[in-house]
Parts: C-alpha cells; sequence; structure tokens
C-alpha cells in the first residue's frame, strides 16, 4: 500500500475507515480530493470490492475526471468501471435506464435554461400575461427553487403560503404557469436540469422496487464538497444508503457559500441527526498556506455560531503578515493591484499565474482591468467574460458608438431591434442591401426609409431614426457622461434590465452601472482635456483591444468572483473591494444567517492564499454616476490584528487624506491599535456608536463651526469646518472615538446636539 505512504494520521483514517457512515470534516488546504480518491482506491485494491458497486458524486464534471485519473494512476483500467460523476449526470443515467416507469422514453431531451426559458416565453405568451411582471428569468428560478425543495406543481398550487407569496409579487398566475410548464416538457419528452433530480426522487418515492435495486447495487456511496448540497440531492443520497449504511461524505461547513443555489448548510450541520453511529474525521492540517493566513482565516471563521468545530492549523513556516491597503478611489485601487503585481513580480520572481485578484461583484473587474491593461500585465476573466466583452456593456456601447458615427453597421445590427421594436432580421438585411447596392451610408436609407421599406417596418425604423437624433444632438451639447445617461436611460436598455429582479439581471444592471461609473471618472479626470463622448469611446477601443493578446498564453494573471474560486490557489491573492455593503453586500445582512454566509465567503477568498494575501478598501467608489463615501468592511476589523500590517507602499499618498501608518477613513483607532498589539493582545478597536433614543437627522442647511453633533454610526462630534463646494456641501467632523471625518451633509444624517 505504498500509495498510503504520503498520508498524515488523519488523511489515512479517513481512507481506511471504510465500513458505516463517516462525514469527513475537512478544512481548507487539508488534502481532501487525495482522501476521497485513495478511499475509492483502497476499496477496490485493497478490499476487494466491484467497482460497479461503488457511486461517487461530485459537483463538476472536472472534479469527477480529475479523480478518476487519479484512481486509475492506483488501481489501472478498473477505475473506468466506477459509478462517479455529477449529480446530474448519474442520475440522468438512471433516468434513462428507468423512465418507463415516469412515462418517459429512455431518449427523453434535456432541456437547458435557454430552452426553458423559450417555452416559458411561449406559456406567458399564451396565457396573455405581462412578460414585463412574468419574466422568463424570474418564473424559471421560481418553478427550479420550487423543484429543489421536491414541492410539484401540484403541491404548489394546493399550498396557500405559494399563492401568497406569488399575490404579493404581483404573479398570482405563477402556479398555473408551473402546471403548464411541467404538462408541456412531458408531452415533449423533455426533462430540464432540475427535473433529474426532483424526478430520481418521484422514481425511489413511488417505485420501491427500483430503489431497492440501486440500493443493492451501490455498496458504498460518497459525495464530495457535500456542504452543497441542495434537499433534493441529499435526500437521494440518503434513501441510496439506507441500506449498507456505508456513505461517506465529505466536506466544510466553513465553505458553505452557495445558498443562492440552493445549497442547505443544514445537511452538513445536521448529518449525525439522520446517521447516529457516524464517524467523524477531521482533516485540520492545511499544506496550502503560510501559518500567519491559516491563523488569520481561523480568527475570521470563529465569529460564526452556525459551524463544526475544527482547528485548521499548518506545519508551513509563518510567512508574511497580510497586507491592508486603502485607496482613494477603485481607479487608484486598481493602480496599487497593478503595481504590487510589478513589484511582486521583480523581487520574487513569480508568474504572472501565480497571482489572483478576488472581488464580491462581477462589475469591480473594470478598474482593475484597465490598471493591468495599462500597465502590460496580461490578464483573464475567470468563469465569466471580460468586462468589456459583456453583452449588456457591448449593447450599450454600440448604442453609444452608433450615436457618434450612424454607418457604423455593427453597431447599427446589434441595437435596430434591442429593445425590440418589431424590426426582423429580413428587414435588416434589406435595409443593409439597400446602402450597398445604391452605394449610399446606411444612414441614408434609414433617414429615407419610405422609399425602400414601405410598410409597418418603416413606421418602426422612423422612430428609431428619430431616437438616434436627439441621441446625436446629446452627444454634441453634453459631456461624455451626461451624453451616455442619456443614451442609457433613453434607449431602454436601463429600463429593460431594472425590471429584471433575478440576481443576473441585477448583475446586469450593476455592469451598466460600472461603465456609466467608467465614463464619469473619464469626465472628473482633470488631466483629459477633451471631454466628449468620441474622446471615451476612442480611449476604450485603444484599451480592449483583445486582438493584441496572444492565445497561446498561459501565464496572466487570473481576475474573477470569490464564489468561483473556490477549489482554487495561488500564491499570491488579493482581495479587493473591502467595504461595507459591498463585502458583505448590502443584500446579505438582514440575518444571521446571510452574514454568517458572507463571512464564510470571505474565509474562503483568505484560505486561496499560500504565500502572500493582500487586502484592498477604497475611500470611494463610484456607483449609479456619482461619487460614494465608503467604509472598510467589517470583516476586516473580525482578523486578529496580530495577523494583519498597514501597507502604506502601494496606497494613497494623497496630502489631504495623509499618508501614515493609519489609513484615513478606517475604522476607530484600529490601525494604532494594530500596531499596539503585536505587544498587547488584549486591545481591540471599538464598536459603532450605538444612536440615542430620540436620535432624527436634523436640518444641516444652518450647521456652523463649533457645533455639536451625533452620527448614527460614528456617535458624537465637534464640527471643525464648512465647505462647499458647488453643489455639494461639506463637514469635517472630529469624532470623539472615530477621530476626524469628511462627510456629504446631503446624506450623512446628523443630529444637532448644541448649536
Amino acid at each position: 500500500m505504498e500509495y498510503l505512504s504520503s498520508l498524515n494520521e488523519r488523511q489515512y483514517e479517513g481512507v481506511v475507515n471504510t465500513e458505516g457512515p463517516a462525514m469527513i470534516i475537512a478544512g481548507a488546504g487539508s488534502g481532501k480530493t487525495r482522501v476521497l480518491t485513495y478511499r475509492i482506491a483502497y476499496l477496490i485494491r485493497e478490499k476487494k470490492i466491484d467497482p460497479f458497486r461503488i457511486l461517487a458524486l461530485t459537483f463538476t464534471n472536472k472534479a469527477a475526471k480529475e479523480m478518476r485519473k487519479r484512481i486509475e494512476e492506483v488501481v489501472g483500467m478498473d477505475a473506468r468501471n466506477l459509478w462517479m460523476g455529477t449529480f446530474h449526470s448519474v442520475f440522468a443515467r438512471i433516468l434513462r435506464a428507468e423512465s418507463g416507469r415516469l412515462g418517459y422514453p429512455s431518449n427523453f431531451t434535456i432541456y437547458d435554461t435557454e430552452d426553458s426559458k423559450s417555452l416559458i416565453r411561449t406559456i406567458i405568451k399564451e396565457f396573455g400575461l405581462d412578460d414585463k411582471i412574468y419574466k422568463p428569468n424570474v418564473v424559471l428560478n421560481r418553478i427550479s427553487g420550487a423543484k429543489n425543495r421536491l414541492v410539484s406543481w401540484q403541491d404548489y398550487i394546493d399550498n396557500p403560503h405559494y399563492a401568497a407569496d406569488d399575490a404579493a409579487a404581483q404573479k398570482p398566475e405563477m402556479g398555473r404557469v408551473y402546471k403548464a410548464y411541467c404538462k408541456r416538457c412531458f408531452k415533449a419528452d423533455a426533462m430540464d436540469f432540475d427535473d433529474l433530480l426532483f424526478n430520481t426522487n418521484v422514481l425511489f418515492r413511488d417505485h420501491l422496487d427500483v430503489l431497492n435495486k440501486y440500493q443493492q447495487r451501490f455498496h458504498y456511496v460518497m459525495v464530495d464538497e457535500f456542504q452543497d448540497t441542495n434537499v433534493s440531492q441529499y435526500l437521494i443520497t440518503k434513501k441510496l444508503s439506507a441500506v449498507n449504511q456505508n456513505i461517506a461524505v465529505v466536506g466544510d461547513d466553513a465553505q458553505s457559500i452557495y445558498a443562492f443555489r440552493g445549497a442547505n448548510i443544514e445537511n452538513i450541520l445536521n448529518f449525525e441527526k439522520d446517521f447516529p453511529d457516524l464517524s467523524v474525521i477531521k482533516l485540520e492540517q492545511n499544506y496550502r498556506s503560510t501559518q500567519n493566513i491559516v491563523n488569520a482565516a481561523n480568527s475570521v471563521i470563529a465569529k460564526n455560531k452556525d459551524q463544526l468545530q475544527k482547528t485548521v492549523w499548518t506545519s508551513n513556516q509563518e510567512g508574511t503578515q497580510i497586507d491592508l491597503i486603502k485607496s482613494i478611489s477603485d481607479n487608484e485601487e486598481g493602480r496599487f493591484v497593478a503595481s504590487a503585481i510589478f513589484e511582486q513580480k521583480t523581487q520574487n520572481s513569480y508568474q504572472n499565474s501565480d497571482f489572483a485578484i478576488l472581488y464580491r461583484t462581477n462589475s469591480q473587474s473594470r478598474a482593475i482591468e484597465e490598471a493591468l491593461r495599462k500597465s502590460g500585465i496580461p490578464y483573464r476573466i475567470y468563469g465569466g467574460l471580460s468586462f468589456y466583452q459583456r453583452k449588456e456593456i457591448k449593447d450599450l456601447m454600440a448604442y453609444l458608438r452608433f450615436a457618434i458615427n450612424t454607418n457604423d453597421e455593427q453597431s447599427f445590427r446589434r441595437i435596430i431591434n434591442l429593445p425590440k421594436r418589431g424590426i426582423g432580421t429580413s428587414s435588416v438585411e434589406k435595409i443593409v442591401v439597400a446602402a450597398f447596392e445604391h452605394d449610399i451610408p446606411l444612414w441614408d436609407v434609414l433617414v429615407n426609409i419610405d422609399s425602400f421599406l414601405p410598410g409597418r417596418v418603416a413606421n418602426a425604423v422612423h422612430q428609431f431614426v428619430t431616437l438616434i437624433k436627439s441621441f446625436q444632438i446629446s452627444t454634441e451639447t453634453k459631456d461624455a457622461f451626461e451624453a451616455a445617461n442619456h443614451i442609457a436611460k433613453n434607449s431602454g436598455l436601463l429600463k429593460e434590465l431594472y425590471a429584471d429582479k433575478t440576481v443576473e439581471g441585477l448583475n446586469r444592471y450593476e455592469n451598466v452601472q460600472e461603465l456609466l461609473n467608467a465614463i464619469k471618472e473619464f469626465v472628473d479626470d482633470p488631466e483629459i482635456e477633451n471631454k466628449d463622448l468620441g474622446t471615451f469611446l476612442q480611449d476604450i477601443a485603444l484599451l480592449t483591444d483583445a486582438d493584441k493578446e496572444d492565445p497561446n498564453d498561459t501565464d496572466f494573471v487570473s481576475l474573477m468572483t470569490i464564489h468561483a474560486s473556490k477549489g482554487l490557489e495561488y500564491k499570491n491573492i488579493f482581495v479587493v473591494g473591502l467595504e461595507e455593503d459591498l463585502f458583505p453586500s448590502q443584500m446579505m445582512i438582514s440575518s444571521r444567517a446571510d452574514l454568517e454566509e458572507e463571512r464564510r465567503l470571505f474565509y474562503v477568498a483568505i484560505t486561496r492564499a499560500q504565500e502572500n494575501l493582500f487586502f484592498s478598501y477604497a475611500l470611494s467608489r463610484y456607483r449609479y454616476g456619482r461619487l460614494i463615501n465608503c467604509e472598510p468592511s467589517r470583516f476586516i476589523e473580525e482578523v486578529d490584528p496580530m495577523y494583519l500590517r498597514v501597507n502604506t507602499r502601494y496606497g494613497s499618498r494623497s496630502p489631504q487624506l495623509g499618508y501614515s501608518d493609519q489609513p484615513p477613513g478606517f475604522r476607530p483607532n484600529y490601525a494604532k491599535n494594530l500596531m499596539a498589539t503585536r505587544k498587547n493582545q488584549t486591545q481591540r478597536p471599538p464598536k459603532y456608536h450605538q444612536p440615542s433614543a430620540n436620535f432624527a437627522p436634523s436640518d444641516t442647511s444652518a450647521l456652523t463651526e463649533g457645533m455639536k453633533v451625533e452620527h448614527p454610526k460614528f456617535g458624537f462630534g465637534k464640527v471643525r469646518v464648512v465647505e462647499t463646494e458647488g453643489a455639494n456641501r461639506k463637514a469635517k467632523v472630529v469624532f470623539e472615538d472615530f477621530g476626524e471625518k469628511t462627510l456629504l451633509l446631503a446624506f450623512a444624517k446628523l443630529r444637532i446636539v448644541e448649536s
């Protein structure tokens, strides 16, 4: 058993204790994949278990493929006989074999998301429902959530709580749409992705002989990333292992970050209730990160109430402290990241591929991308498109370009029927052909459309021409931001994105707002003389010239959301945008459960780092076309100060904000305490102020120097100076615990205590 010689004591225990229910709690970087693959290899090679008797479930095809390859290296070709794959692929295999029991043919079709949306659109149209209320994304998400909770359309219609929720959401026909959707799928001999799980549960529930057959077939059941399972997935695996009881689940509750996809952390937290004879094996030795990184992560996750207790440790070197850097703005934050990467590469001979930049939302990548491009640092967006390649960004950019150049055929093709105007593909082709045949500009054809394409379509084109003419006036009379904002609003793009309240829709809306933020920053830049839209588009065209990138180049910096980073590791990690309402997200602080998931997400970000870790936050960030003052994330405060160091080498050097060991805008006395705690670990930063019982914001129009005020977070302070810059009034207030703050009076919510 030489292949087991590299395992530590706990890993070895997880491999050889194969009988009975087992839960392997695998801390970050503890080698869980090795344990799971060697456990399967041990069953085949040492215990002579037929591979056909082993079921191993994963969450990605990539993980399954890598595990099978490792197992094959130990046991040979027998590994190919394993029932190993994703939940959906394995259960689709079972459903095809047993489909007749459910009334499906064995060659049933599997609908993808677009197929499902298309069918829902048809149903909504047939029912005469408003597709602005019954948006296909929203309807599909609602149906998907019900199926993952094993709520059939019959149960849904019969449940008064669902009816009340739908009525409150102004979607009283949701149950009828759900029913029609299921009926139409069945009639078409089709299942969607959720049906693969839902129907497997139905199969095992209604056909006990089938369940018994698979219970007898699978003597051993193993589940990877168990913390990410939903109700439906867990119920299937529990049923399959009910007879032999040889179920082994591997996971880490501290890395449960997919509740928005239906993952239920209770599955791992309460696993022992379903299997009282459970063996619990804790993999606590981290092989990935330095001691400082591991200990910092532990200090954060300890704040969570709902968790399985474990103490992750490492024998790796102590390593450097985590660098904490403040920046004045998100643009400066991008420049800091680029500078730090350049310096780390120069000093320590790192490759670009040794770096990853993690953020909470995709829209944050824009400022980072621009800084990397200007520094000549190659990068790739992991698990997503480059910011300027996203559809919603390309759509708005096409409108902006066409307003500047009405002969831009590609932009014309993209926007002529976006949003829908009733101008079909054949009409578009006739317009383009007319321009070529008569050797006249495309715009001339559009302006004189009656001569080329009379009838109903001509009326739609006339409206489009009028719209574009208004955009042209805007570009000639307004600066780039005002013109772009006018076009975004009046084109209908913003309205359409805003109406989509799904997670995807909100992300697209935020991405468009981020593009507008970039244009606002362009206009606000005092070094740029010409602030018109044409100049901005020229700058962006040069900035996003992807043709210069070598497709064979694998040495690039990785950019990704923290969710996308799970399971990955890099020598150097930058966690950017550590600001309140951004991370933790403003939408995830309404309950303890939500906040704890955000904290687990922060834990995942920290534990991706092997050698160096950087935290970054900005004092201001453009959002929705306005410059917003930001506060450092509460998560920074939750890291034990002994593992942090305030780094002023890359951060702001702005004289008005100061340049010292204490980053302005940071939590009260935190940096000072940070330095002191290296000598005295008992010091901790003070908490936010609790507002007085009679707290109510005052009218600050007459606020003057010397007045005493109360702020809902910073507490009591004294106004040092009041300034007016254009339409903005600012006050510099010296707070008792938080030091001096510069506040925009329009947003500060100050209560005047004494005048």
